[in-house]
């Protein structure tokens, strides 16, 4: 909004110009969410603790020890998560850029579908929400209208394509198969995220990380000239959700604050569903849906033991693991719950640094 008011007067107001970087904005973007998450972080706290008497309710089939440190936490924190990056990425980004208002989109409406969850969770008391298939339901349904304005957006080249990384010019055209193939990234990434966010802290650090490696990508494949250079598929208008990315940054890092263990508030559904639909939607426009599976791999392991957890346990009657998603593994191994948030938080960033290298490996 600064940029579509205040940019056009830089011929008589020379300090303006400044409003034309993507850096520039994409920093008053981080530095606004932050501030916004911790001036609303203590109001939001109190309020969910005034309506929510027990806090979120805890599985009974979970680590025993989260009876007792996690009992009369308030979930739907990321609320303020939610409304700092709204804020952040209205206030610092070109408001005409179709990409941005797409990805928004898909995050508010995807935190909409995780606040009615969290609210039937606390409203019943019960682990339980909405049904499973209902909420994947709404999720695919969300996806399906984004991809197909996303690929409507995208240069023809790029609309029905899928990007393979290390590969210089590789484009594989899958047609209409890349619409399901988005849906799949979004809704995919989002229950990722939903399904790591079991600790204090844990979960939010990795999003930071993936949102602060995307807004590079987006800013890079967005210029002509770097995206040249590095040989990356240009995706004109892409850029600008760097600011949107750096949005995502500052609005974590203020919930981080409170999240911190021992965590005042849980992000629930509200936030781990969005952040992870943001994520998603922001690789399907910059043409590096496989390279998400790289900087997200934590979520990807996170998936993948539930996944390997179900299906052994259908089939054999046994479990690999003592306990899914992995980071229950290691509790129930003993593992102290900071020394498993912060090795994971080692592994999200040596694997962001993976999905960096594809940038240049070409």
């Amino acid at each position: 909004m600064l940029f579509n008011y205040l940019y056009p007067l830089a011929d008589q107001f020379s300090a303006l110009n400044v409003f034309r970087y993507l850096t520039f904005r994409t920093g008053g973007s981080i530095i606004t969410a932050l501030v916004l998450s911790f001036l609303m972080g203590p109001y939001v706290i109190r309020h969910l603790r005034s309506r929510q008497s027990e806090g979120q309710p805890i599985r009974d089939d979970g680590p025993e020890s989260h009876l007792l440190t996690k009992k009369g936490t308030p979930t739907m924190g990321g609320v303020m998560i939610l409304l700092s990056i709204t804020a952040a990425t209205l206030l610092w980004a070109d408001i005409t850029n179709g990409y941005v208002w797409a990805a928004l989109g898909v995050t508010i409406s995807y935190g909409v579908i995780g606040f009615f969850d969290d609210y039937l969770k606390v409203r019943n008391r019960s682990s339980k929400g909405l049904s499973g298939r209902l909420k994947l339901f709404l999720q695919a349904l969300v996806a399906f209208a984004a991809a197909l304005w996303i690929a409507e957006m995208l240069p023809p080249s790029l609309a029905t394509t899928l990007a393979v990384p290390f590969f210089k010019n590789l484009l594989v055209d899958i047609g209409w198969g890349m619409v399901i193939l988005a849906v799949v990234v979004m809704v995919g990434s989002s229950n990722a995220v939903n399904l790591t966010d079991g600790l204090d802290g844990l979960a939010i650090v990795p999003v930071m990380i993936a949102a602060g490696v995307f807004a590079l990508i987006a800013y890079l494949v967005g210029n002509a000239v770097f995206s040249d250079y590095l040989q990356l598929h240009n995706v004109p208008g892409s850029g600008e959700l760097a600011v949107f990315c750096g949005a995502l940054v500052g609005g974590g890092l203020g919930f981080l604050w409170f999240n911190a263990p021992p965590a005042k508030v849980f992000m629930g559904d509200t936030g781990s569903l969005s952040l992870g639909g943001a994520l998603g939607t922001v690789s399907v426009i910059t043409k590096h849906e496989l390279v998400l599976a790289i900087v997200g791999g934590l979520f990807v392991l996170e998936t993948v033991s539930v996944i390997v957890q179900v299906v052994s346990f259908k089939l054999t009657g046994r479990r690999v693991f003592r306990m899914a998603p992995l980071h229950h593994h290691f509790e129930k191994k003993g593992w102290a719950e900071p020394t498993i948030v912060i090795r994971f938080w080692i592994i999200a960033t040596i694997l962001a640094l993976a999905g960096l290298s594809t940038l240049k490996l070409r």
